[in-house]
């Protein structure tokens, strides 16, 4: 039998990490063992904008000026997840705009 090689293993789990909440936690548990970078990478970023989001869906009780907010980070979420998901795809390891760097420094237990 082949032995998957690494470097296409742990660009398939950085995509899997950007497919909804399941494809993050799939990620997670897939890269527990081999603790790919590439892989650690994508996850942490992916987990960063979950985070955001729960904090999006808690400001937007605010009326108003919170919904104001949702409604901008709502789309701002979706772009950073368009650009996390193509680096992802093309082996890039760029983190996200606006809050990618933030991500990495907050989640670099991971």
């Amino acid at each position: 039998m082949e032995t998957p090689n690494p470097e296409i293993e742990g660009k398939q789990i950085g995509v899997i990490a950007y497919l909804t909440v399941i494809g993050l936690i799939a990620a997670f548990i897939m890269n527990m063992e081999k603790k790919y970078p590439f892989a650690q990478f994508h996850i942490r970023q992916m987990l960063g904008l979950f985070v955001t989001g729960l904090a999006l869906s808690f400001v937007s009780w605010v009326p108003f000026v919170g919904w104001l907010l949702a409604i901008v980070g709502f789309f701002l979420m979706i772009y950073m997840w368009i650009i996390g998901l193509l680096a992802a795809i093309n082996g890039e390891m760029k983190p996200l705009p606006v809050l990618g760097d933030k991500y990495e420094e907050w989640f670099k237990n991971l």
